[in-house]
């Protein structure tokens, strides 16, 4: 009996979002994934089209079947258009972005590398609350920002971290702040995270706190200490990429965006236009992405074949791509990784 299909937006997206699209959805397809397909525009495609980068089509889809799965979009620069990402994550508060960082390819700089970090999506000094102020006929003589966290949009990432650590069986929740200096911006979130560990998790998972220049430090000298990092949205954005880095850079590194009215799945690197349309571009990020889909709609043995067969052919069969040292085309990596999907 066949499973009944889900409803899902895709957006291609930019640059080599296409490319990479084809070979995530050829994954899907092979582990017989049920989403039925809601295909949008965003990005420059979608400006050209439609003058908006991010078109109401698009978000009224989303709206619909509150599950995307998404490319690499280009912001355009100048006109006033805001961040597409940025503004995803405030229509549908999408308020956890959770990035896992697992080696893929052993024996490089770092192995054996599992980390998850969990970076609230919607506060902080990302709010834009940003001015100039003039003096002496220099209008930016002075540049001031304000960062606003909430005790409620703390507890809502905290607790989505402390769930998905014990859903998983994780060891250890490490909450990163910097209350020693922001003690009002940053203490709010690490008080909230003490008190519900405190009320709610104590006898269900270890947990720590550390500051984030320490925190950089530390997963650069040894990075094993850590399990689950839970931290504020600049921190998180700093700190996800350098967990990247440890496994092999963003190529690498999927993305899922958690919120109340949507869950959205992308590919977290650029859309690389200098190589688009070449062939070349490494799809792994956009493929464990829709692994991360796939776990989110209850399907987590679907997810795990993808992520096996992921392994096998850049370990077994050795077939990478440019930017992993290897040759291969995006199309070769696609057809090795399905065959392996296949025969399992």
């Amino acid at each position: 009996m066949n499973a009944p299909k889900i409803p899902a937006t895709l957006i291609p997206g930019d640059g080599i979002g296409p490319e990479i699209m084809e070979a995530a959805l050829a994954a899907l397809d092979a582990v017989d994934a049920p989403f039925d397909w809601d295909t949008q525009p965003a990005g420059m495609g979608a400006l050209a089209m439609h003058g908006d980068p991010l078109p109401e089509t698009t978000l009224a889809s989303i709206r619909r079947t509150r599950l995307a799965l998404k490319g690499p979009l280009e912001t355009p620069v100048g006109g006033g258009f805001r961040s597409i990402n940025v503004r995803l994550r405030e229509e549908f508060k999408l308020y956890a972005n959770i990035r896992p960082a697992r080696t893929l390819i052993p024996g490089g700089r770092y192995d054996n590398i599992d980390l998850i970090v969990c970076r609230e999506n919607l506060e902080g000094l990302y709010m834009g609350y940003e001015h100039y102020i003039p003096i002496d006929g220099d209008p930016h003589a002075v540049a001031m920002s304000t960062g606003v966290n909430t005790r409620q949009g703390a507890r809502h990432i905290i607790e989505y971290a402390f769930e998905h650590a014990v859903a998983l069986g994780r060891r250890k929740v490490t909450v990163v702040h910097k209350a020693n200096i922001m003690k009002a911006l940053t203490g709010i979130f690490l008080e909230t995270a003490q008190e519900m560990h405190a009320e709610r998790y104590k006898d269900k998972i270890e947990f720590e706190q550390v500051i984030v220049d320490a925190c950089c430090m530390k997963l650069v000298m040894n990075p094993w200490q850590f399990d689950v990092l839970v931290t504020t949205n600049l921190f998180g954005d700093i700190l996800s990429d350098l967990t990247a880095g440890l496994v092999g850079g963003l190529g690498m590194a999927p993305g899922s965006n958690i919120g109340a009215d949507a869950a959205i799945f992308e590919a977290v690197h650029g859309s690389a236009p200098d190589i688009a349309g070449k062939g070349i571009a490494n799809p792994t990020a956009l493929v464990l992405a829709a692994a991360l889909m796939l776990d989110h709609v209850n399907m987590k043995e679907k997810g795990d074949r993808i992520r096996r067969a992921v392994s096998e052919t850049l370990n077994m069969d050795n077939v990478r791509t440019g930017d992993l040292g290897g040759n291969a085309s995006t199309r070769d990596y696609t057809t090795s990784l399905v065959a392996r999907i296949r025969n399992a």
